[in-house]
């Protein structure tokens, strides 16, 4: 256990330390834990080793194991997952050592913090740092424990639902490793006490101040000055832990426990759930808001660069990174990518006509022989369908080809071609070229937490807390309001042209009436909004949906003489989950077996 190795080190390190009659070198070159206090850098390295654990990815990865998307690359681990290999002792999606690691670390930061001597010539500056400081190791903690508890809870045989055992002090060599887990409720309840200890200790924004009149009383009463409170808490420490991601990742948590799979037991209702998303989307004026082009951040590229203001659709961001990893992975194979995330048909028929109406829906004006035409515009944003031009290229992905396209392209023709007919298109850049020889990369932002995400929170919540048009909590916005917003935002309720269609968002309306169709509504447009986000797994299992759904593709053949196009359902990846356990992820096999005092969620051995 990882985790174990790292005590092991500090144990080892204070062991060989002590024996400078033996190895006179120990002294210099090794640090006991105490001597941390004297030397506030390596101090700080063990918070850095706590954000260096946020589970956060950078590339679109588990919703291949979904039904949004399959993946060519036959030897990858999520697929072999999808199609019958998950295990307790074989767990992509497993959070246990990378997180419990990083509460160790958090753990040790936190036994010393008020003790390492951050500033010690200015009494100001000290408590600032400690105060930042422990407030952001607090908020990391409240992240790890998250994903945790996203993970790993679930219900034991004795119908208990369990999340995680819960350190909160750092182990040693004498501690006691033979931990039960807590109830999922108490695990969400430390995660709420974290929370609110971080947002009692930090800013809700770091940002630079030009008077002492905005200086908390408590720190002016020791002599702290404008440029001592900038240096702690001023704009350099952006997208570091702050207060306002402390309240994001509260409402997060808070949605998981009312779902469906964790709320007979959790301890928390819908009607909190939407209460903490409020208290969130109220500091960015509610609807008022709402970032008209959150949607499509990746496709800003003034935005993306270095020195450009940060993006209101951003609550927390990783750093900027140049490169070209994503595009070289899924970009086709004519422009130099591997082509490896394949949207399924699945996931675009989840998208409904421009006026709004599903496709299923008799009136939506939907013609399965001209499948494109008249779609939700996400559908052009998120991904490549045959004929559709990109970066000046025509992509052909049926049984075909035209004039300067691109055979390798078609479905299934070479190792790095669509098994679904389809090409990933959202998060990549067309300036960026993937090509060795003439590598092009451009930068890019990796979204850690979307305001788009909590406002589909709230939404979802509320929903099932009051209904599609309820407040009775004052908020100022209800479920119909945000949905209303989202789909404004993508253009739903109007013609070819853009302009508003006499009848607007009928569906949407229609859906209004009626709490279990805004549901599946809001469902939807939280499938579209968040796509390859790697929110997909996470989602299907805390609403308890199945996970076994066939994927589908599109084969499209032509006609040479009419040049008519048929299009034709194909099916592409069977999935084998077991539903009737697998809702409920695994407790890393090798822990039950070492540990007698830890359970295993049912049906898993």
């Amino acid at each position: 256990m990882k985790i174990r190795n790292t005590i092991l080190y500090f144990i080892g390190l204070i062991a060989f330390c002590s024996c400078s009659d033996m190895f006179e070198p120990a002294d210099r070159n090794f640090r006991h834990l105490e001597d941390l206090t004297e030397e506030s850098k390596y101090a700080h390295g063990l918070l850095m080793y706590g954000y260096a654990r946020l589970p956060y990815m950078r590339s679109t990865q588990t919703d291949i194991a979904t039904d949004d998307a399959v993946t060519n690359l036959r030897t990858s681990n999520y697929l072999l997952m999808a199609t019958g290999s998950w295990a307790a002792d074989n767990n992509p999606m497993t959070q246990w050592n990378t997180c419990k690691e990083g509460i160790q670390y958090i753990n040790l930061f936190l036994s010393i913090v008020n003790d390492v001597k951050w500033a010690p010539s200015a009494v100001s500056k000290q408590q600032m740092f400690v105060d930042r400081l422990k407030g952001e190791a607090f908020g990391l903690r409240a992240v790890l424990y998250y994903y945790l508890i996203q993970a790993h809870g679930g219900y034991a045989d004795d119908g208990t639902l369990y999340g995680v055992p819960l350190l909160l002090k750092a182990e040693d060599g004498s501690s006691d490793f033979n931990q039960p887990r807590a109830t999922f409720a108490d695990c969400v309840k430390q995660i709420f006490a974290d929370c609110d200890s971080a947002m009692a200790l930090l800013p809700f924004d770091y940002k630079d101040i030009s008077s002492e009149d905005d200086i908390p009383a408590k720190y002016k009463a020791l002599g702290a000055i404008v440029s001592g409170y900038n240096l702690v808490f001023g704009i350099k420490a952006r997208n570091l832990m702050s207060g306002k991601v402390a309240e994001a990742v509260k409402a997060q948590v808070a949605l998981l426990a009312a779902s469906p799979a964790f709320r007979e037991q959790s301890g928390v209702t819908s009607a909190q759930a939407a209460t903490y998303c409020a208290a969130v989307l109220k500091r960015i004026g509610g609807i008022d808001g709402f970032d008209p082009t959150g949607n499509i951040w990746y496709k800003n590229k003034t935005k993306l660069e270095p020195s450009a203001d940060e993006m209101p659709e951003m609550l927390w961001r990783q750093d900027r990174v140049k490169d070209a990893e994503q595009e070289k992975e899924n970009f086709p194979p004519s422009l130099f990518g591997n082509g490896r995330v394949n949207p399924t048909q699945n996931f675009v028929d989840a998208f409904p006509m421009r006026n709004g109406r599903p496709i299923t829906d008799p009136n939506s004006g939907y013609d399965p022989q001209n499948p494109y035409a008249n779609r939700d515009p996400r559908l052009e944003d998120n991904v490549i369908y045959n004929g559709q031009t990109f970066r000046r290229s025509v992509i052909i992905t049926g049984n075909y080809t035209i004039e300067n396209s691109e055979p390798s392209n078609n479905r299934d023709k070479i190792a790095t071609s669509t098994r679904t007919g389809y090409y990933l298109k959202k998060l990549l850049r067309d300036d960026v070229n993937p090509l060795g020889s003439s590598l092009i990369e451009q930068q890019h932002i990796y979204p850690r937490i979307r305001y788009t995400e909590i406002f589909l929170a709230y939404a979802e919540a509320a929903n099932d807390a009051w209904g599609p048009k309820g407040d009775p909590t004052g908020v100022g916005f209800t479920a119909y309001d945000v949905i209303k917003a989202i789909r404004v935002r993508a253009g739903l309720g109007t013609n070819e042209i853009g302009q508003p269609l006499p009848e607007g968002d009928a569906y949407l309306e229609e859906c209004a009436n009626d709490q279990a169709r805004m549901t599946d509504l809001i469902r939807n447009e939280r499938r579209i909004e968040l796509s390859f986000e790697n929110k997909r797994f996470w989602d299907l299992r805390r609403w308890m949906l199945p996970l076994n759904e066939m994927t589908k593709g599109i084969s499209i053949d032509r006609n040479d003489a009419t040049d008519e196009l048929t299009y034709k359902i194909i099916e592409v990846e069977k999935r084998e989950y077991d539903n009737s356990y697998q809702l409920y992820g695994p407790i890393p096999k090798e822990e039950v077996l070492k540990w007698s005092n830890l359970k295993q969620n049912r049906g898993w051995r």
